[in-house]
């Protein structure tokens, strides 16, 4: 296995935009800044994309938050160039806060726009956070029936005591959504995954109606966090707590 220094790096980058000016410039990001960040140096597979209200888990959007997900071949590459690159640097101009996780890899099923953009290292540092990413395309004539299952999980989630972070994000509106989370552990994830009654419900339905066209599922695992958003780092704090173990196999 590759050292953790060196294995390969998942950031998500959250910018928080206050003011009706911030949040125009910030939505047009979502087309003009494409270009720009294809050409950042070292960066791998990356989406820009928008956030819902509330918990995220909803079709409404929200136009104070977005977010850039990247994959970059190391730590060390992934820092300098968020904090040093001019696009990264132009958001946080602009932005009332920014908030960068840094993750590594697990496990990952599935595709993302025909790929498989991580790099899973098949091991978890116990007892580091361990964070879901799901993201999936809906086939159009299916999208009125998930997004009404999608009210209760987002009501579950929020409600429970363990999440440390979450966000429901997405590229093409009501299309095209990500779902991510971090749990202070395995477990505590594993518990809302198969305990939860709107969420396994809401797994049933999908299967049993074929809803998605393209989907994919990933264990990552957290390394640690930059910034704020709102006010709170809730993954750095939780990391401080707890002391360093030792690396096991996920399971």
């Amino acid at each position: 296995m590759k050292d953790l220094e060196t294995h390969a790096i998942t950031t998500v980058t959250y910018f928080r935009f206050e003011g009706a000016a911030n949040r125009l410039w910030a939505f047009a990001q979502m087309g003009l800044s494409r270009r720009a960040l294809r050409k950042v140096p070292d960066i791998g597979f990356h989406k820009l994309m928008g956030t819902g209200v509330g918990e995220g888990f909803t079709p409404l959007p929200n136009f104070g938050l977005y977010a850039v997900l990247a994959v970059w071949p190391d730590l060390e590459t992934a820092e300098r160039q968020i904090r040093t690159t001019d696009i990264f640097a132009r958001y946080r101009r602009r932005a009332a806060e920014d908030y960068t996780l840094y993750l590594r890899p697990v496990s990952a099923m599935g595709e993302w726009s025909r790929r498989q953009p991580f790099e899973p290292s098949g091991q978890i540092p116990s007892p580091q956070p361990i964070a879901v990413l799901t993201r999936a395309t809906l086939k159009p004539r299916n999208t009125v029936r998930f997004w009404k299952r999608a009210p209760s999980v987002s009501d579950t989630i929020g409600a429970n005591p363990d999440v440390l972070f979450k966000a429901g994000m997405g590229e093409v509106p009501w299309l095209q959504q990500v779902t991510f989370s971090i749990w202070p552990d395995i477990k505590s994830m594993s518990r809302f995954a198969y305990r939860s009654q709107a969420h396994s419900r809401a797994i049933r339905a999908v299967r049993a109606g074929n809803w998605f066209r393209e989907e994919l599922y990933a264990r990552v695992a957290g390394v640690g966090a930059a910034g704020t958003l709102n006010g709170a780092d809730p993954v750095t704090d939780f990391l401080n707590a707890k002391p360093e173990d030792t690396v096991k196999e996920a399971r």
